[in-house]
């Protein structure tokens, strides 16, 4: 028989099992963000501004939808290690068989809806005319591939919930290698543009998501299905959308204050979109470590509930914001003395203005990486807790944030307006997420009968 690689997140010292258990996810992550910022280089450098401008105008909209998809796909991992954390093995395989039918039905509708519409929401975006048609090309081809993104995140979402956080990144490995080769091929060798580092991505992701679903099926005897486990069930769905869709729609809702703010960056015009696309790239990847925070906050929140251990809970969320602030302060130093070489990867030197501007623009939001570690860690371990409704309504709270400043910042301070959207979003998040924790813990407690503030230690 196959090795089973879960493990229990329930059991023994919270930092260990924390950084035991976000490393392995931080590094597939940043694998993830590595061959993004492989299609920005090789983009900026083969293709020049125009091209890079392009594929940052449809950030924010792929944010909106791609954003939804991960979200579900996170929501529905959830009454999965929820049921791992109980044993209950039976519940958990039926768990995982009705995600699978609900990703299909939402892949698919999604997939022929902004397919359909993809020009006119460039076009709504107030996209400048000059990289309209590169954008719609990279754009097209990102949510031709909504199906591969739901079966990657997905089975790898199921993967982690039953504690094996370091197989999906062996797969990730693979498929950044593949997608660096495949970028060379279609944007230099074969000359198809921006349209060729999209589908690049797409392959790549494709190709993780099968090898996590080959790996699930044949290393987790747990999963190994009975009869009557593939029906399509209403309460199991019913506890699965509860989850999805809220985790899902809070990526919507930030994605369309995003949408929102980058329409006004693109009235701007293209210089400025480049500024934004070339310090995004640079600020996405030093803030993966919060997402893969978030990540284990949320298996971590999800086994510890199902397991009825609300102490090891609270010394875990400690563990994580210890780990939160450290690293803050690390980024900040890290970019402030290299931001310039970290530029030239998608810039060329001569480019003075751009490169000056972009280092402002990173040293300000990631001053305040604080605040989103905050944003982060709560918002994903009320998640895992079960209550993930939360994290629609910080969601709203990040939107709002965002649509102000775009109407009211944007047009008298420019670029730079952009740059502490993202601060004053999370702030605005923060203090709706903090308070809402302490509710869900005493709202918990009573559910399971049991004081969530002891002094216990497991």
């Amino acid at each position: 028989m196959a090795k089973d690689t879960s493990k229990k997140l329930t059991e023994g010292n919270p930092m260990r099992l924390i950084l035991g258990f976000m490393i392995p996810v931080l590094i597939g992550m940043l694998f993830q963000q590595f061959y993004s910022l492989v299609d920005t280089v090789i983009v900026g450098k083969a293709l020049g501004v125009s091209a890079l401008a392009a594929v940052g105008s449809t950030g924010s909209i792929t944010f909106l939808t791609i954003g939804f998809c991960n979200g579900v796909a996170s929501g529905f991992a959830i009454p999965v290690a929820q049921r791992f954390g109980a044993e209950d093995h039976k519940s958990l395989r039926r768990y995982v068989t009705n995600s699978a039918w609900l990703a299909i039905i939402l892949s698919l509708v999604m997939t022929v809806f902004v397919s359909i519409y993809c020009r006119e929401i460039l076009i709504l975006m107030q996209t400048p005319e000059d990289i309209l048609d590169e954008a719609y090309a990279y754009l097209l081809v990102i949510f031709l591939g909504i199906p591969v993104t739901y079966l990657y995140n997905l089975t790898s979402g199921i993967i982690r919930s039953l504690g094996d956080s370091k197989t999906p990144v062996y797969f990730l490995l693979l498929a950044s290698a593949l997608n660096i080769v495949l970028d060379l091929v279609f944007i230099l060798g074969m000359k198809t543009g921006v349209g060729g580092a999209a589908v690049a991505t797409v392959i790549s992701q494709a190709v993780s998501g099968i090898l996590c679903l080959v790996f699930m099926i044949r290393r987790f005897p747990i999963l190994k299905m009975e009869k009557g486990d593939w029906k399509l069930r209403k309460r199991e769905s019913f506890v699965l959308l509860s989850m999805g869709l809220p985790m899902g729609l809070q990526y919507s809702i930030t994605g369309i204050g995003s949408v929102v703010l980058q329409a006004s960056v693109n009235t701007l015009g293209s210089m400025a979109v480049a500024v934004q696309t070339a310090s995004g790239r640079l600020i996405n990847f030093f803030a993966v470590f919060y997402d893969a925070i978030g990540s284990t906050m949320a298996t971590y929140g999800g086994q510890n509930v199902g397991a009825g251990k609300l102490d090891h809970l609270k010394a875990g969320l400690k563990a994580a914001l210890i780990v939160d602030m450290i690293y803050a302060v690390i980024a900040w130093i890290l970019l402030y003395f290299f931001s310039y070489k970290f530029l030239l990867l998608f810039l060329n030197s001569n480019e003075t203005v751009i490169m000056q501007e972009s280092r402002t623009y990173m040293l300000i939001v990631t001053a305040f990486f604080a605040l989103l570690a905050l944003v982060n860690t709560f918002r994903f371990l009320i998640q895992g807790m079960g209550y993930s409704s939360f994290a629609l309504l910080a969601g709203i709270a990040e939107m709002i944030a965002r649509i102000l400043v775009a109407f009211t910042l944007v047009p008298v301070m420019g670029i730079m307006a952009a740059a502490i959207a993202g601060p004053i979003a999370w702030l605005f998040a923060d203090a709706f997420l903090v308070p809402a924790y302490f509710w869900c813990c005493r709202q918990t407690e009573k559910k399971l009968g049991q004081p969530y503030m002891t002094s216990q230690r497991s």
